[in-house]
């Protein structure tokens, strides 16, 4: 599984609001989240690459993340624009 740089995700879980409907566990492309005890949990944070399907499609508004932002941001449109990576972050990480 793809990891990025360690506890760098903005993703958050309140599992007091979360339904258990399992949502998240189906858009998710990197398998972030699993359901136990009729409840989401959040398997590796460091896996999430931001992109925001899970928050879009909690209909319980259990999930934030700030889509688009950070290295896993850069990545990807470096390989959408051909150029190469950058995430402002100052330390060369991408």
């Amino acid at each position: 599984m793809l990891k990025y740089l360690k506890n760098v995700s903005t993703l958050t879980l309140d599992p007091d609001t979360c339904i258990g409907c399992g949502k998240c566990t189906e858009v998710c492309p990197h398998g972030v989240f699993e359901i136990a005890d009729k409840k989401a949990r959040i398997l590796d944070k460091n896996s999430c690459m931001e992109c925001g399907a899970c928050v879009l499609n909690c209909p319980a508004n259990a999930l934030e993340v700030n889509a688009g932002v950070g290295c896993a941001a850069a990545v990807i449109m470096g390989w959408f624009t051909g150029k190469e990576p950058s995430c402002d972050c100052g330390d060369g990480c991408c």
